[in-house]
């Protein structure tokens, strides 16, 4: 008993001081703090045990070596900071500042910053840039880099910690913009707010001229917001003010409204043209929806669009509606019209797929008067033409076989005749040469391994129609199909030593869907003829085919003369004759097919036909045709010395004839008139090919009777000319007057093409947004600035004109010219920024001059000026413009222009 009072005793005891120590630490307010385990990292000094003893706070140490990646103090300067500086670098340990002095530099994480003097406070974490002064001013003024934006200010103060800066006097450069700011605040890398500020496009060390503004927002690379803003010309403000102004400053395209243009015109009154809004949809494609009104309640629909897949394809869809009202209603002169207009067109890459390939170009239109009534100023440069054409091709080579095809859609449109035509489609599968009979490895050594043969497949289907049933069921009533199958092989001999001897052989196979049967109907009377009855056509459906295939040989060879001279600078000239016999045979084909019909009152009077007339291949050929073919090819050549005789140079080859052509047939199973026309044709090149004229005319050697008929007679003298044409072009240019100290430059910088004149109207004055032709402008963008120089009376000008004259004898009544006409168009650099450009022609049968276009361009630097005058001709109008030619400020323009509806004196 006594030991068990001991035990409880003692634990009451120790209850008792455990208490009155948690007690005592309670009153020195030291916290309850939970078990934790014990981390190596932190440990209690002896210091520390004895302060907790007196009831002082611990301090706990800990160990320098140990990282938590939980939490992580976060440094105000995160980089190192890089600096240099020219002449000396000063540090104050005690303001903790470093002062760079001239050409400093300093770099901090992506951020550049170069000054003439730069101050670093490691204190207040800022960074102070201004330039320097010296004898010729305020120079190495800051030029602040972060990324890819980069400004140019008086003095800079930018805070490392807040990335904010106040910054005094700055020039920034976004895109094509440029901005001048008084006083900038910025608060972060993404915005930026300025105080009469300044934006241009103009690259001039003074800009020609800005728009002012009091205050704005800019978010770099992105956007400008400004208030109340107005223009200023050459630092005189303007009445043109903006309550606010919206800029977009994306690099790549971007959507937006199109400002329209506005004008007056006497049929439609005042209208407003090209307005609308674009479309940046993506990369690849964008899309432009843009408006006509008029006053009198014309109105039109534009749509354009273009894609690009790189390395793919590229092309351009354009859908145009117009609905015209001309007069006033209630009037005689009242009419309405709707016409529409499509135009696509579609390339591609050759890298994509190099065995197969789809082009396309179209231009459809309801009517073909469409860009003849358009009053946009826009379609006046295809009011000239009188045809549309269309064309959609897919072309596909088959691999490691002979063959491939081609499969068209085409379509042409007269506005003379207002017919339409369409082949829908033409399918064509060709059968690549092929020595059947070549030997081992491919040797053709004699005329039998020499056989080359090759097939060729085309099937169309034809549709001719009017643009009134254009797009109706009638259209398809007439049209015309079948394929047509041709197989050709030759071989060439050795003969004679000097002649080539070359047989050959062709087979064709046509196949048509349906045949047509003539009958003499006596309900519908020929009173013109006095016949009770007329031949009329009926259309049998079912398959029919006609054949045919032709065999002959030709004999070629080349004969050379030449002809040395010890005298002059042509040393040799040469002749060569490439004369040309053949021989080829058909037979009768078409009398296997013939049929007959009473064509009159008279049933002996029969009409003798095939029942393929109207086929797209024609008909089977009648008659037998043995046919000797002769034609004569010359070249006449010369050799020229060089001016300086004791020069290393070469002799110059020049061609003083070039393909004179002569042709004529003789036909052995003909009764008569067995000669056929002679043609010929020549080419003479001059002034080292720049100009060439160009013959080409008929011959015939028979006469011909009253109703212009051949008879079997020949004409006094042999030959009558029957018609004979001259064309020629020529192009020169001022340059062509300046002295050359290096031939192949003087070669690339008259490298013109007679065929090919260049445009002297300079650049057209396009209203619409074109991605297609902004793409291919470069890949920056950048303009280089023209710097205006005295000419000192030397004004570049260029000059090109064409020339044709026609002749025409038909024998019978009329001889003379037909045709007697020239084109020419020019352009002369009155001033380095002053071009004018005028394009015309004279007609002399008619002794009038065609449309005359003048053009007047002045390069405003910053801006473009241009006015098109189109002052006589069928086609009078005017159009004026000017603007800024950065793409960016676009629509700060004033255009006006006059559609071709009246004269203007």
């Amino acid at each position: 008993m006594k030991a068990n009072t001991l035990y409880i005793l003692l634990v009451l005891s120790f209850f008792c001081f455990q208490k009155g120590i948690a007690q005592e630490l309670g009153k020195n307010e030291i916290p309850k703090q939970d078990a934790i385990k014990k981390d190596s990292a932190k440990t209690i000094s002896k210091k520390a045990q004895v302060d907790l003893k007196k009831g002082k706070k611990p301090t706990v140490e800990v160990d320098s070596t140990r990282s938590d990646s939980i939490i992580k103090p976060k440094e105000v300067i995160e980089y190192k900071i890089l600096h240099n500086a020219q002449d000396y670098t000063i540090q104050n340990a005690k303001n903790k500042t470093i002062t760079l002095y001239n050409e400093a530099e300093v770099d901090y994480g992506d951020i550049n910053l170069k000054a003439g003097k730069i101050i670093i406070d490691y204190k207040n974490n800022t960074v102070y840039a201004t330039g320097i002064k010296d004898s010729t001013g305020y120079v190495q003024r800051p030029v602040f880099k972060q990324g890819n934006q980069e400004s140019e200010q008086d003095s800079i103060l930018y805070n490392f910690k807040s990335e904010k800066a106040l910054i005094y006097g700055i020039k920034t450069v976004q895109g094509e913009m440029i901005t001048y700011g008084e006083k900038t605040k910025r608060i972060n890398d993404s915005t930026v707010y300025m105080s009469k500020l300044r934006f241009t496009t103009s690259k001039k060390k003074i800009p020609d001229y800005y728009i002012a503004t009091n205050k704005a927002k800019l978010v770099p690379g992105k956007k400008i917001i400004v208030g109340g803003s107005n223009l200023v010309l050459a630092d005189v403000p303007t009445p043109l003010y903006l309550p606010f102004a919206y800029f977009p400053l994306t690099k790549g395209r971007t959507s937006g409204f199109i400002i329209p243009t506005w004008g007056e015109n006497n049929q439609q009154g005042f209208f407003l043209q090209n307005g609308g809004y674009y479309f940046a949809v993506n990369d690849y494609f964008d899309l432009e929806l843009t408006g006509d009104i008029y006053s009198n309640g014309s109105w039109a629909i534009n749509s354009n669009s273009s894609y690009r897949a790189r390395y793919k394809y590229s092309g351009r869809l354009s859908f145009r509606y117009q609905n015209l009202t001309n007069g006033i209603k209630g009037f005689s002169d009242f009419s309405k019209s709707a016409n529409y207009n499509i135009s696509w067109s579609h390339r591609q890459d050759p890298k994509t797929s190099p065995n197969s390939n789809l082009t396309a170009s179209v231009n459809l239109s309801s009517s073909s008067q469409f860009f003849r009534q358009s009053l946009n100023q826009i379609d006046q440069g295809q009011q000239f033409n009188n045809s549309f054409n269309s064309s959609i091709s897919y072309y596909k080579n088959f691999v490691g076989t002979p063959f491939n095809t081609t499969v068209t859609l085409s379509h042409q449109q007269n506005s003379n005749n207002e017919s339409i035509t369409m082949t829908l489609p033409s399918v064509q599968v060709n059968m690549d040469r092929i020595y059947p009979f070549a030997g081992k490895g491919g040797v053709k050594k004699n005329p039998i391994q020499k056989i080359g043969t090759n097939y060729n497949l085309q099937g169309r289907l034809d549709i001719n129609t009017n643009e009134e049933d254009f797009l109706t069921s009638k259209m398809f009533e007439g049209a015309r199909s079948g394929i047509r199958h041709e197989v050709r092989a030759n071989t060439n001999i050795k003969a004679f030593k000097y002649f080539t001897l070359t047989p050959s052989f062709n087979y064709s196979d046509v196949w048509y869907f349906n045949s047509i049967r003539k009958r003499y109907d006596t309900s519908i009377p020929n009173t013109a003829a006095g016949n009770s009855g007329t031949v009329v056509n009926d259309t049998i459906s079912g398959f029919n085919r006609f054949n045919g295939y032709n065999f002959g040989v030709s004999l070629n060879t080349r004969i050379y003369g030449n002809f040395s001279f010890k005298k002059g600078r042509v040393s040799a000239l040469r002749h060569t004759i490439i004369p040309t016999v053949s021989w080829s045979f058909r037979p009768n084909f078409a009398e296997q097919h013939e049929l007959t019909v009473q064509q009159s009152d008279d049933p002996t009077d029969l009409l003798t036909y095939t029942p393929f007339e109207g086929g797209i291949y024609g008909t089977p050929q009648s008659g037998v045709s043995n046919l000797l073919t002769f034609a004569v090819n010359n070249t006449l050549e010369a050799k020229v010395k060089p001016k300086d005789e004791d020069s290393d140079e070469e002799d110059r080859k020049v061609t003083l004839i070039n393909n004179l052509n002569f042709s004529t047939s003789y036909n052995i199973a003909a009764d008569s008139v067995r000669w056929s026309k002679v043609n010929f044709n020549m080419g003479i090149p001059l002034f080292k090919n720049k100009m060439m004229l160009n013959f080409s005319g008929t011959m015939d050697p028979y006469q011909l009777n009253e109703s212009g008929q051949r008879i079997n007679k020949f004409n006094p003298g042999l030959f009558r000319l029957e018609n004979l044409s001259l064309t020629t072009g020529y192009s020169l240019s001022s340059k062509d007057f300046e002295k050359k100290d290096d031939d192949k430059k003087e070669d690339q910088n008259n490298n013109t093409d007679s065929n090919n004149l260049p445009d002297p109207l300079g650049t057209n004055t396009n209203p619409n947004r074109d991605f297609a032709n902004r793409a291919s402008t470069g890949k920056s963008g950048k303009r280089e600035e023209k710097v205006a120089e005295l000419y000192n009376n030397k004004m570049p000008w260029n000059l090109s004109f064409t020339y044709g004259i026609a002749y025409n004898n038909n024998g019978i009544s009329s001889a003379g010219i037909r045709n007697h006409v020239t084109s020419f168009n020019g352009s002369i650099d009155l001033t380095p920024k002053w071009k004018l450009g005028v394009n015309s022609g004279y007609n002399f049968t008619e002794g009038a001059f065609t449309n005359a276009t003048f053009n007047f361009t002045r390069d405003l630097d910053s801006w473009r000026f241009n006015f098109n005058w189109t002052p006589f001709g069928r086609f009078t109008s005017y159009y004026f413009f000017i603007g800024i030619k950065s793409s960016m400020l676009s629509d700060l323009k004033w255009d006006k222009n006059q559609p071709p509806d009246r004269r203007l004196f």
